[in-house]
């Protein structure tokens, strides 16, 4: 039975390069991995004063990410850094509920700069290491997609035999992963 995962998409981009990279994951690994995307779009920015009371957008993200078995993040890098709007995201998973923590999660990330997003996964995996947050975090599989724009296809398929590989034996260690910590 496939692990029921929510991706977190950490761009809030119309043809962020992580969706199209994520709508890739959910085909190729659809006996194994039911992935769900949850929008940041939609979630209202966190204040203290509303967090007993989340608005809708809040919420219903925040049920998403409750409700999977599995975490996925799907992470660009802005000004060295994750977006704005996924720190807002992930405020809103710090309270109220502690949506995230202890679930099993792991992280990729693509840019169409070389490095392809390892700032933002780091500042990323010290943002989740708070104890309000703290998922089970797959160790050691770092993804890092960079040049995503020539390893993409018209389709949206990832076409570089050499990035494909890698990101099956992330998806397989993490399968295992799953399964051990769940």
């Amino acid at each position: 039975m496939a692990i029921k995962v929510t991706a977190i998409i950490g761009s809030n981009r119309k043809e962020s390069y992580n969706l199209k990279l994520v709508n890739y994951m959910k085909n190729r690994y659809a006996g194994k991995l039911d992935i769900e995307i949850a929008s940041i779009n939609d979630v209202e920015m966190f204040s203290a004063d509303i967090e007993e009371n989340p608005p809708k957008g809040a919420m219903d993200f925040k049920l998403k990410v409750r409700n999977a078995e599995a975490v996925l993040f799907a992470v660009p890098e802005y000004n060295f850094s994750i977006p704005g709007a996924l720190k807002n995201a992930i405020d809103w998973m710090s309270r109220s509920g502690l949506d995230l923590l202890g679930k099993p999660s792991f992280i990729i990330g693509s840019s169409m700069g070389v490095l392809g997003s390892v700032r933002a996964q780091m500042h990323l995996r010290e943002i989740i290491s708070n104890p309000k947050l703290q998922p089970k975090l797959l160790p050691g599989n770092e993804v890092y997609i960079g040049a995503i724009h020539t390893k993409m296809n018209e389709q949206n398929d990832l076409t570089d035999e050499a990035t494909v590989a890698f990101l099956d034996s992330v998806v397989e260690n993490f399968i295992k992963y799953y399964n051990e910590v769940k």
